[in-house]
């Protein structure tokens, strides 16, 4: 059970391409946004849709795959952590993020041919 104090698994589509920062170690980051989506009924019986955006990160060999593969709109599952962290912007405000650190990335959906 202590592998699932935090633990997150979601499946969505991807709301931009991944952005990709290099560093001078060689070593890879992409940040992309997920969008989730859930359905239910009102009260009146009328379809809602909600949707959730969720922002991940991925490093190493996963940000070289990101990069490669990943595109707007394409429909993936992560799992991976929850990672919160703060910094001050420019006017000495605290802000606070919080992302997915992803540690498995499934491509879903039909393969789109090669230009």
């Amino acid at each position: 059970m202590y592998a699932l104090k935090n633990k997150v698994q979601l499946i969505g589509n991807l709301g931009n391409a991944p952005e990709v920062k290099t560093f001078e170690s060689g070593k890879k980051v992409a940040r992309f946004s997920l969008a989730t989506h859930e359905s239910y009924r009102n009260a009146r019986g009328e379809k809602v849709t909600e949707t959730q955006w969720h922002n991940l990160v991925a490093w190493g060999k996963l940000a070289e795959i990101a990069e490669k593969f990943l595109a707007k709109g394409k429909e993936i599952a992560i799992e991976g952590k929850l990672i919160n962290r703060s910094y001050n912007d420019k006017e000495g405000n605290k802000k606070y993020i919080t992302e997915v650190q992803v540690n498995e990335l499934l491509m879903l959906g039909a393969k789109q041919a090669e230009a």
